[in-house]
C-alpha cells in the first residue's frame, strides 16, 4: 500500500486474512514514485496506489520495458472504499503476484 491509501482498506484488508504491507511500515513514505516502485518489486510485492502520479510512472515502465512487480490503482473519487476492499480481496486470494509482474490493473473490477 502506498502512503496514498486510506487506512481503513488496509485495515480491512489485514483482517480478511490479506497479506498488507504499508509504506509506512516499510519506512518508504517519503520515497519518490520511482524508488517506492523499485521497493515493492525487490520486495516482489504488488503495490496499490490511488497516486496518478504513481500510476503514470508504472505506465512509463511498460512503455520502455522496465520490470515492476505490478501496480493495482483506485481512482480516489470514483471507487468507493468498499469497492477497493472487496476488489483488492478477490485479487489476493484469486492468484499470485507474479500474475501481475508488469501489469497495471484497475479497480473497480469488472
Amino acid at each position: 500500500m502506498d502512503v496514498h491509501v486510506p487506512a481503513p482498506i488496509t485495515r480491512a484488508l489485514a483482517r480478511r486474512g490479506v497479506d498488507v504491507k504499508t509504506a509506512q511500515e516499510d519506512g518508504t513514505t517519503e520515497l519518490a514514485d520511482d524508488r517506492l516502485l523499485d521497493r515493492a518489486t525487490a520486495l516482489s510485492r504488488v503495490l496499490f496506489t490511488r497516486d496518478e502520479d504513481l500510476l503514470a510512472e508504472a505506465r512509463m515502465r511498460q512503455r520502455t520495458g522496465r520490470a515492476f512487480a505490478g501496480v493495482i490503482y483506485a481512482h480516489q473519487l470514483r471507487v468507493t472504499i468498499g469497492a477497493c476492499i472487496r476488489d483488492l480481496e478477490i485479487i489476493a486470494k484469486a492468484g499470485e503476484s507474479e500474475d501481475l509482474q508488469g501489469r497495471v490493473e484497475h479497480l473497480p473490477l469488472r
